[in-house]
């Protein structure tokens, strides 16, 4: 298999896509696939997601982020940060990301920067994914994440306004691929879902109707183990094997594998 490149976007913010992108990449290590996790937000979520706070304040404020990797436009294979999780690697953010269209403004080719930065790392096949975690916007750098990508996830929180703004991600989609036309979308993944209440009902018929778009059959209830998980900077799955969205994390892992290994 060679390495397949997946981004995890949504201009909508509290979708759970760092979640959803930590979870899955820890669960497919734990089946003894190489995952390298580059954490592409401000927020540095990704990166709490793995190393406690004062871990990754330090990484961000160093030089072995992403944030100097794309403003030097450097090979990313000197940014990895191993992780205490045997498979998984990082590529740490910083909160200086919010500056990032800035520069890539000024540069030539800007919507290709990451995908020529992570060219060595993917054509030396050492990992089977590498995951990408990007900003709940829409520009400039979101498109240079999706044109470095594969395909494409898009985390949806079972809420009323967990749709609100799904078509400018399709409309955004569409626009990437004019620069990267094999770039394809994945699948939906319903995440925060309450089966008490009819928003999660309405929300997965929404989808169901669109059409050429798959909604992946697993997805994740309301548990407050993964709070508890986050607390500890710690994925659900490692945190508690045993809670509902841990299982319900590896089942979505495991559809998510047998599409990306295709």
């Amino acid at each position: 298999m060679t390495t397949k490149v997946i981004c995890f976007a949504n201009n909508k913010g509290g979708s759970g896509k760092s979640t959803t992108c930590s979870n899955i990449a820890y669960a497919l290590s734990l089946e003894g696939k190489k995952v390298l996790m580059i954490d592409g937000d401000m927020q540095l979520n990704l990166s709490l997601a793995f190393f406690p706070e004062d871990q990754v304040l330090e990484m961000a404020k160093s030089e072995k982020n992403l944030y100097y990797a794309i403003k030097k436009q450097d090979d990313l294979q000197g940014y990895i940060v191993h992780t205490e999780y045997e498979n998984l690697d990082l590529i740490p953010s910083s909160t200086l990301m919010s500056s990032i269209e800035y520069e890539l403004f000024t540069k030539w080719q800007r919507e290709l920067i990451l995908k020529n930065c992570l060219k060595t790392i993917r054509e030396s096949n050492t990992y089977d994914y590498i995951f990408i975690d990007a900003p709940p916007t829409l520009g400039g750098w979101v498109m240079n994440i999706m044109c470095a990508s594969d395909q494409l996830i898009i985390p949806v929180e079972a809420s009323p306004w967990g749709l609100f703004g799904l078509a400018n991600m399709f409309e955004f989609l569409n626009d990437v691929k004019k620069i990267s036309p094999d770039l394809s979308l994945m699948g939906i993944a319903i995440t925060k879902v309450d089966e008490r209440k009819n928003y999660f009902k309405q929300t997965l018929a929404t989808l169901r109707e669109l059409e050429d778009v798959y909604t992946f059959q697993s997805y994740i209830r309301v548990d407050s183990s993964i709070e508890w998980a986050q607390d500890n900077s710690r994925p659900v799955i490692a945190y508690k094997k045993s809670s509902r969205s841990a299982k319900e994390y590896m089942a979505l892992a495991q559809e998510v594998d047998f599409i990306g290994s295709r």
